[in-house]
């Protein structure tokens, strides 16, 4: 779901996610037709990344339990 809001509406993504400033550039640059692409480009690999972040702590976590 957070995917598709990524691709179709990049500033939100940042917005849902906390990121107020990084929304306002994200939404300055998806203004103009051409920067809509890099601008759900960079949403989605924004999103892919604090996914990564978030299984790399909890494997982090999970390790020192041990």
């Amino acid at each position: 779901m957070m995917t598709l809001i990524a691709i179709f509406f990049p500033s939100l993504s940042f917005l849902l996610r906390g990121k107020l400033l990084t929304a306002l550039l994200c939404l300055i640059l998806q203004i103009t037709l051409i920067g809509w692409i890099p601008a759900a480009i960079w949403a989605v690999v924004s999103l892919q990344n604090a996914r990564a972040d978030r299984r790399t702590g909890k494997m982090i976590r999970a390790m020192k339990a041990k």
